[in-house]
């Protein structure tokens, strides 16, 4: 076989775990905007914040350490202790939870029925407002994450790939971990969306939040339990994130990634979220593959929002969005 079509081959794989990770970050925005019709501009900070915390609880840091030295002239950083990575990860759950209900008690719950550039304004400002707070709590350096999970080439693959075609293929194990994770963490969404009485009263919600007033539904209750599920969305994009290119401010910025993401599967979609991932991230290697060189490369910085510019005009809800009909 060709090395260049092997080579084709290793970039469409790639580009499929690639398209898994842009999904995760995707899905925390369609969980939210399901529930509440709120664009979430805060989610990838929400990922950012989500890795700091692991990372900082796994090696017993101290919080707001550089506020406390600054304030009253101490000099402490650490507690003396780390924490095994299972028990972070639970206690980081548990963060991410008290986030959700300060979310929905001081922010939310006062602009329930505003208009939805109103909301998008609100998460814009928890947006900075949690990035300042990370930065605070656990330092602006970059940190390294580690809880277990493999890295690095798999060398099963590689050398059975090259026994077939006389070439291997370069597979991170990090990247089937995570496509193996997201698809656990999609199909339990979509169970919990379809089949439980809470993910029907998030649907209700979504739709109208008089009318699910009206019947009884919690809006508190509602609200809190869907920020709680997106910060554990954000917690495992997080993971995967941080381990594979550490833990510093640039990770927020995976929300502009996750963008195109929900422009192609539709903002109301859990499995279009998924989809849309897995077409840009396929999408954008090969590209990056066979016409990169011929352009000066660096494909993969513009592809993705070239490709959601054109389903915007053409189709604007997406491939599995819900096509929205206004009467006047």
């Amino acid at each position: 076989m060709p090395e260049q079509l092997v080579f084709a081959m290793e970039v469409v794989l790639n580009g499929l775990m690639a398209g898994v990770l842009y999904a995760l970050v995707a899905l925390g925005f369609v969980l939210i905007y399901k529930a509440s019709g709120i664009f979430n501009y805060a989610q990838g900070v929400m990922a950012l914040f989500a890795a700091m915390t692991l990372v900082g609880i796994m090696q017993g840091q101290v919080p707001f350490a550089h506020l406390i030295n600054a304030t009253f002239g101490l000099h402490v950083t650490h507690f003396g202790w780390q924490i095994p990575g299972f028990i972070a990860i639970l206690l980081t759950m548990a963060v991410m939870v008290l986030l959700a209900w300060l979310v929905q008690t001081f922010i939310m719950r006062h602009l329930i029925g505003q208009e939805p550039i109103i909301l998008f304004m609100a998460t814009i400002g928890l947006a900075y407002f949690l990035e300042g707070v990370a930065d605070l709590m656990w330092g602006s350096e970059i940190k390294t994450l580690d809880v277990g999970l493999p890295q690095g080439i798999n060398l099963w693959i590689d050398e059975r790939t090259f026994n077939i075609f006389g070439y291997g293929f370069f597979i991170d194990n990090l990247d089937i971990v995570a496509t193996i994770i997201a698809a656990l963490l999609v199909a339990a969404l979509v169970a919990f969306s379809q089949y439980t009485k809470q993910g029907r009263a998030m649907r209700a919600v979504a739709d109208d939040h008089q009318a699910a007033l009206s019947v009884g539904i919690s809006l508190n209750f509602i609200w809190v339990l869907v920020w709680s599920v997106a910060g554990f969305v954000a917690l495992v994009a997080g993971i995967m994130w941080g381990t594979k290119s550490g833990v510093q401010f640039s990770l927020s910025l995976i929300a502009l990634k996750a963008l195109p993401v929900l422009m192609l599967g539709g903002f109301t979609s859990i499995p279009g979220a998924i989809v849309g991932g897995l077409i840009i991230g396929v999408g954008e290697k090969l590209f990056e593959f066979a016409i990169g060189p011929l352009v000066g490369g660096a494909t993969e910085n513009w592809f993705a929002y070239v490709l959601a510019l054109i389903f915007l005009v053409f189709r604007p809800q997406g491939l599995f969005g819900e096509k929205i009909i206004e009467r006047v």
